[in-house]
């Protein structure tokens, strides 16, 4: 496929109807995370959304465009929901969920801890999810009916776990430590942990769950280009995964068997 940053256009000896799901997506966020690996090495225009650590450069328009088009091509019926503002209405219940660069601050800062994401969801509970870290040239694919693999390896199935003896995966901008409704469960449920790590790339840290690195990740407030492709990792893993509101937010919660649950406990105090 063409890694141009423009919109690609149409090549009329695609077969877009044989290539199956999983490997679609597995070549949507290769792709784009390879697009955007380019752009950063040639340098990029940064721009702020929310606060200092909340930016966007072209790189996660480009890889965005990139993703859209390609479905255009090899899904046009199917609807697409991008970070970066694309809105395509699909004409079932078939969507994409993408998200170019996830970890764009580590992104921007030289950091190899960011990746390209996709998820699909589909009737039934069908979710599909892809990860791909283009520094590393790891590639991970998985879901409701597709045991997770890691470039092209099915990973071990997850246990059950102890949160006590785990890590926990996590982030809550600086910010919200001012705010009670956050920080108290924040606080328990880091100190049900044996460690903590916060790295900046919630796909990154759930396909690490995926692969049993971590017992737990848990995060508030996700949208679902945050969510949904790491969840399909861990849940084609074996995990659980769970959604809980505490004190009118809702937190995210993935990981082992046993371990979720006590997360969940601890949010809730």
């Amino acid at each position: 496929m063409s890694l141009d940053t423009r919109t690609p256009r149409p090549r009329p000896d695609t077969d877009t109807s044989q290539l199956p799901d999983v490997d679609l997506a597995a070549s949507l966020v290769v792709d784009a995370g390879t697009l955007a690996r380019r752009l950063r090495e040639d340098g990029l225009d940064v721009h702020h959304k929310t606060s200092v650590s909340d930016v966007v450069t072209e790189a996660d328009n480009a890889a965005e465009r990139h993703i859209t088009a390609t479905l255009a091509r090899h899904r046009p019926h199917d609807g697409v929901l991008g970070e970066e503002g694309t809105l395509v209405p699909g004409e079932h219940d078939r969507r994409w969920v993408v998200d170019p660069v996830d970890g764009t601050y580590n992104f921007v800062n030289g950091s190899d801890y960011w990746c390209s994401a996709v998820a699909l969801t589909g009737p039934d509970d069908y979710l599909l999810g892809a990860v791909h870290r283009p520094v590393t040239g790891d590639t991970f694919v998985g879901g409701s009916e597709i045991p997770t693999r890691r470039n092209g390896v099915p990973v071990t199935r997850l246990t059950p776990g102890d949160l006590a003896v785990g890590s926990l995966a996590t982030y809550l901008h600086p910010p919200f430590f001012d705010d009670p409704d956050l920080a108290a469960p924040f606080h328990r449920i880091s100190r049900g942990a044996a460690t903590i790590r916060m790295l900046g790339s919630g796909s990154v840290d759930l396909a690490s769950v995926a692969c049993g690195v971590h017992t737990v990740w848990a995060q508030h407030s996700c949208p679902e280009w945050d969510w949904l492709p790491g969840r399909a990792l861990v849940e084609g893993a074996g995990g659980t995964c769970a959604t809980v509101e505490v004190n009118g937010y809702d937190w995210f919660v993935a990981g082992r068997p046993g371990a979720v649950e006590q997360a969940v406990e601890l949010l809730r105090g």
